[in-house]
């Protein structure tokens, strides 16, 4: 294996295959291929330069092999020398001798080469010249010998340094077959100064000499050649690794990558966290997690289209990436329009300047977004972050359930905002949790109710029927307020089940046995976009015997106007079994107008607020303005938050049909209601 710079090596390869020619390197370590060698490896070489790369490939280890062979050769020579004691001892002295000097003056060249750091053509020369240098310095005294026999019987072993200049060394072809022909060579002419011997021996000693020389040249030449294609497989096999790791790469960073937006996708992400969260457990090395949501986006996607939604989430994720990447700081799609942003942050305030600067960044793109109907005209996002800390607890879910809880704020005060999540929030605190916990077992253990606040007629005094309102308690009996677990259970996805759970017992407790003859439940957007809710509903008045135009649904106005045509649909479903749709809460949000515009409602409640500011006169010609927008419309007006005997005067002054309040009434159990209810029905049956 010997580094020959430019040479050629000596092998016959018209019958290696082209296909191996042009293959790649393998990667340091692999086939005994170093790194510098491995980078030729991924062109198409030539024959020569395929030769030249031998060279170096088998250069090193030549050296290494080549320096420890001679030790062992030498070794082995020397012992010889007892061979000569034993054979030729009268000139044993000198043929010990010449093998002494023949061995200390090669290991000294040897390790002259490898101190260099020379070729590898030096030390094969040198192993070369010894085999030359040791068969002379052994011959020369031996012919002197006066024990012929012993002397001619002896020649033979000569053939040992002609097969070891084949074998043994590993030598080139041409340089192992100049090595062994110069033994041969000398072996002939020494037979002109040798002890004579018979024609027949010395048929014999040529013979054997020549059939040597053959074999072993022979041998040789397939050794060579088959290291030759040795090295070539090996490039083969490296090529073959290298395409393969190349490949998997390509796939780890396709499994890796959301296919729409180029950044981490949901896979990369996980793993983020999970080596973001080690470091925090096992270092302390803080990290924050923000949650970013594009505002809107189903209004943008419906709008504008599904190839516009796709644009606009593309240029979101370039720009958070760009903007990220000089703070290290990651950016990743999450689900749908929303992104996850991982950084190592320090302490809140850090936290809550790199979350604006994600907000503005997106707002600085100018993306038109003028169907969001908020005030707005462009694209934005919310941001919920959170960070680790003391408190963040043990489990990774943890942080994100709070980035989570934080986002949900944001978009719960107006979007196109950040916050950060804090215990102390209604909207994201720690008692949440237990609330969450409550609702999901709510149903089961009987921790639910419902109480029914009654909607009197202003004209003639009767109750014309009842809102049902939901109450909770926690385990211990704690009553919850709807204020603290409603948005808690619109959040989790729990005002499904509690939604229709409240539908189906109003159905069942006051309009199946005729307590009422209307009541009102109140529906949450989540219901209205959910799937098979109309459908839900459907079964349920067929199953409890109860007809639509006996139900009546109250939407508020702060609805979500996001996801608009889901609602509508679900809304005239609605309708067409009968079922009136009241509009609750109205003046307090941005979308009333809308709504009126949009929906044929049957009923108008208009916020209590406006109510309690009717006491100054510009409060009560804004009511007044607000009535006859409704009538107008041809709508039936409700006005709640009756708490006085002037608010009900006013009531008659301003000819309002419906009201509603303390004064009225307060929400009482279902028990109540069928004690009041029993002498109206007395009276009924009486009639």
């Amino acid at each position: 294996m010997m580094d020959r710079g430019n040479d050629e090596p000596d092998l016959a390869e018209s019958n290696v295959p082209s296909s191996s020619r042009g293959i790649g390197a393998p990667p340091a370590g692999n086939h005994g291929l170093t790194v510098e060698q491995g980078t030729l490896l991924t062109e198409t070489l030539s024959p020569a330069a395929l030769k030249r790369l031998y060279m170096r490939y088998r250069g090193t280890a030549q050296i290494r092999e080549t320096r420890h062979g001679l030790w062992l050769a030498l070794v082995v020579y020397l012992l010889f020398g007892i061979a000569d004691a034993m054979l030729i001892p009268d000139v044993a002295v000198g043929t010990i001798t010449a093998r002494f000097s023949v061995a200390i003056t090669s290991l000294i060249a040897m390790e002259v080469v490898v101190a260099a750091n020379a070729s590898s053509k030096w030390s094969d020369l040198t192993c070369a010249v010894t085999v030359v240098a040791a068969y002379l310095a052994w011959l020369l005294p031996a012919m002197k010998t006066e024990v012929l026999e012993t002397f001619r019987f002896y020649m033979y072993f000569g053939t040992i340094f002609m097969m070891s200049a084949n074998l043994f060394f590993n030598l080139f072809f041409r340089l192992s077959v100049a090595t062994s022909a110069a033994i041969m060579l000398i072996f002939f002419t020494s037979l002109a100064y040798a002890p004579t011997i018979g024609s027949d021996q010395l048929m014999v000693h040529v013979l054997f000499y020549f059939s040597c020389f053959t074999f072993t040249s022979y041998v040789n030449w397939k050794l060579n050649r088959e290291r030759y294609n040795v090295f070539l497989n090996a490039r083969e096999a490296a090529q073959q690794h290298e395409e393969s790791e190349k490949r998997g790469a390509a796939l780890e960073r396709l499994s890796n990558t959301d296919y729409l937006t180029g950044v981490d996708n949901r896979r990369a992400v996980d793993k983020r966290l999970r080596d973001h969260w080690s470091n925090w457990q096992n270092e302390g090395t803080s990290f924050a997690v923000m949650l970013v949501d594009v505002d809107f986006f189903k209004k943008y996607n419906d709008f504008y289209g599904h190839q516009a939604g796709d644009r606009c989430l593309v240029m979101v994720a370039s720009a958070l990436s760009d903007m990220l990447k000089p703070l290290n700081a990651t950016v990743g799609r999450y689900g749908g329009e929303e992104f996850i942003v991982l950084s190592r942050v320090t302490g809140r305030e850090q936290v809550t300047a790199l979350a604006e600067v994600i907000r503005a960044t997106v707002e600085d793109l100018a993306l038109v977004h003028d169907q969001r109907r908020d005030g707005q005209a462009v694209v934005t996002v919310s941001v919920g972050a959170a960070y680790t800390r003391a408190q963040t607890g043990p489990k990774l879910e943890r942080i994100i359930n709070e980035a989570d809880r934080a986002l949900y704020s944001a978009k719960a005060n107006g979007r196109n905002c950040v916050r950060l999540f804090d215990p102390n929030d209604p909207l994201s605190s720690d008692d949440n949790e237990n609330i969450a916990a409550t609702l999901r077992m709510a149903i089961r253990n009987d921790l639910v109710h419902l109480v029914y606040q009654p909607i009197q007629n202003m004209r003639t005094g009767r109750v014309e029927g009842v809102e049902s309102l939901m109450r909770l308690k926690m385990i211990d009996g704690t009553p919850l307020s709807p204020g603290q677990f409603i948005p808690v259970a619109e959040r989790t996805g729990a005002i499904l089940e509690l939604g229709l759970w409240a539908i189906r017992r109003a159905c069942t407790e006051v309009l199946a046995p005729g307590l009422v003859p209307l009541a009102s439940v109140n529906v949450s957007a989540i219901q209205l976009k959910s799937r098979g809710f109309a459908l839900a509903v459907s079964t349920i008045l067929e199953e409890t015997g109860v007809s639509g135009s006996q139900l009546a649904f109250e939407i508020t106005e702060g609805i979500d106007m996001e996801g608009q045509s889901d609602v509508i649909r679900c809304i005239t479903d609605l309708q067409a079994l009968g079922i009136r749709i009241w509009l609750d809460d109205f003046g307090t949000g941005f979308a009333g107008l809308s709504w009126l515009r949009l929906f044929p409602f049957d009923t108008v409640k208009i916020d209590r607020s406006f109510l309690q500011d009717a006491r100054r006169p510009a409060g009560r010609a804004m009511l007044e303005d607000i009535i006859r927008l409704i009538r107008n419309r041809g709508l039936k007006i409700l006005i709640e938050g009756l708490e006085t005997a002037d608010h009900v005067d006013l009531m008659h002054e301003l000819g309002i049909e419906l009201g509603q309040g303390y004064y009225l009434g307060r929400p009482v159990p279902i028990e109540e209601v069928r004690i009041k209810a029993v002498p109206r029905l007395a009276t009924v049956v009486s009639l």
